[in-house]
């Protein structure tokens, strides 16, 4: 098909799909119909990059942006699925590109189950292998190390390595832990073990281990806990693991800064708030962070991006929500409420 067809909007308009041509700066040059209702592409987006038309986002909650061409780039880009933001929510896309003279033609069209499953499977396959992969490699050479130069090593770097593959082991128990939670989440499945529960006592537990921590320069972990708190009838482990993910989610993304955590009660609630001073999380990420292998804001370190899911899994599970706060500006601000204890 040559340039003018491609370009030529009475074409576009009869595929089913939106279909967006840009070129190689990214720039819409044309659309159809479809692209209007999918993507809210309208005429004044003509000349605009697509990535300043629309917000994009890919299955992990990073911002999607137009490959560029380039002699190393295939003439036809594989199928991926994508988030649309449009009308005030984030619609899921399957999109396939292919490039020609006039520039890449990208279609996309509404994600079914069957994509998301697909992507998904595709996203615990990559981050199962990726955390896996290196404490095993550690494990797996200081082992070999030790067994083939035992005698050479002193005490003190035995231990060294031997703290290593333990703390390596922990990582990829945590892991398979965080697996196993997930598929019971999805499937509906979470035991709870309910008790009367003091919310105060599982965060004051929770705050003092990472104080104990190397936190790294002279930043705090400050906790306040309202007088008189009701208990909560609830499961003991899945509240401090619910708390726990909140503050080392807070610790990894604010390397820097403070971390403050609150507990408060108030008409036949508990409210949990903890609150860091790290980059925060954009207005348009925060409905993802709480996505499977969502990550909602840059970090230094990695992650399987499966913390928040569960901590919101666990606590719908007690019948509660968890959320960010909209309205702060500095840092980031995570609120869990629960029932009170009747």
């Amino acid at each position: 098909m040559d340039d003018q067809r491609i370009l030529d909007p009475h074409t576009l308009d009869v595929l089913p799909d939106a279909v967006v041509v840009v070129d190689d700066a990214g720039r819409v040059v044309a659309r159809n119909d479809r692209a209007r209702a999918v993507l809210g592409l309208a005429d004044e987006h003509l000349g605009t990059r697509l990535d300043e038309a629309c917000a994009i986002q890919d299955a992990a909650g990073r911002a999607w942006s137009v490959p560029a061409r380039g002699g190393d780039v295939a003439t036809r880009l594989a199928e991926q699925l994508v988030y649309a933001h449009v009308r005030g929510a984030w619609r899921p896309l399957a999109a396939t590109g292919r490039w020609s003279d006039a520039g890449l033609v990208l279609s996309f069209r509404s994600a079914g189950r069957r994509e998301r499953l697909d992507a998904v499977r595709g996203d615990v396959v990559a981050t199962v292998s990726h955390e896996i992969r290196s404490p095993l490699t550690s494990v797996k050479g200081f082992t070999r190390t030790m067994l083939a130069k035992w005698e050479r090593f002193s005490d003190e770097q035995k231990r060294t390595m031997l703290e290593t593959i333990d703390a390596d082991a922990d990582r990829v128990t945590r892991l398979l832990g965080e697996l196993l939670d997930v598929s019971r989440i999805d499937a509906g499945r979470v035991q709870l073990h309910r008790q009367p529960v003091d919310l105060g006592d599982i965060a004051a537990e929770v705050v003092a281990k990472a104080r104990h921590r190397d936190l790294g320069g002279t930043r705090e972990v400050t906790l306040e806990i309202a007088e008189d708190l009701p208990k909560v009838h609830a499961d003991a482990d899945k509240l401090e693991q619910v708390v726990t993910n909140l503050v080392e989610n807070a610790l990894h993304h604010a390397p820097d800064g403070d971390v403050h955590v609150e507990v408060r009660t108030g008409q036949g609630e508990l409210h949990l708030v903890v609150t860091d001073d790290g980059p925060g999380v954009p207005a348009d990420q925060q409905a993802l962070v709480f996505q499977k292998f969502g990550r909602g804001r840059e970090s230094r370190n990695g992650g399987t991006g499966l913390g928040l899911y569960i901590t919101r899994g666990l606590v719908e599970a007690h019948g509660g929500e968890v959320w960010i706060d909209p309205g702060v500006t500095t840092g980031a601000c995570f609120h869990v409420r629960l029932p009170a204890q009747g």
